[in-house]
C-alpha cells in the first residue's frame, strides 16, 4: 500500500507518528508510512495537533484532517487541495 493515495478532495497519507521526540521533524518511510518524529507528548491530543501543523507547513494545504489513528502511531491524515503527485515532491525526500 502506497503512503500517499488520491482522495477526491485531495490526497490521505498515512503516517507512523513517534510522539515526545526531541525534536518535529519528517524521518523517511516505516512500514509503509510516512515517518515523522514529534516533540509533543502523546497525551490530550498535543502530538495530534503538532502532526497537522508540519503537514499544513510544509504541504501548504488549505486544510489537513486526522481521519484516523487519533490514539495510534499509524495514522491517516487528509491533506485537502494537495494531489499525491504534489504530496510526494513536498513530503517525499526520496520516497519509499
Amino acid at each position: 500500500m502506497p503512503w500517499i493515495t488520491d482522495h477526491p478532495d485531495g490526497s490521505t497519507v498515512t503516517v507512523w507518528a513517534i510522539p515526545g521526540a526531541s525534536r518535529t521533524e519528517i524521518r523517511g518511510f516505516h512500514d509503509g508510512a510516512l515517518r515523522i518524529r514529534l516533540a509533543a507528548p502523546a497525551e490530550d491530543g498535543k502530538a495530534n495537533r503538532e502532526l497537522l501543523r508540519l503537514l499544513k507547513a510544509e504541504t501548504g494545504a488549505r486544510r489537513v484532517t486526522l481521519l484516523g489513528g487519533a490514539a495510534s502511531r499509524k495514522k491517516t491524515v487528509l491533506l485537502r487541495n494537495i494531489n499525491p503527485e504534489q504530496g510526494r515532491k513536498l513530503l517525499g525526500r526520496g520516497d519509499a
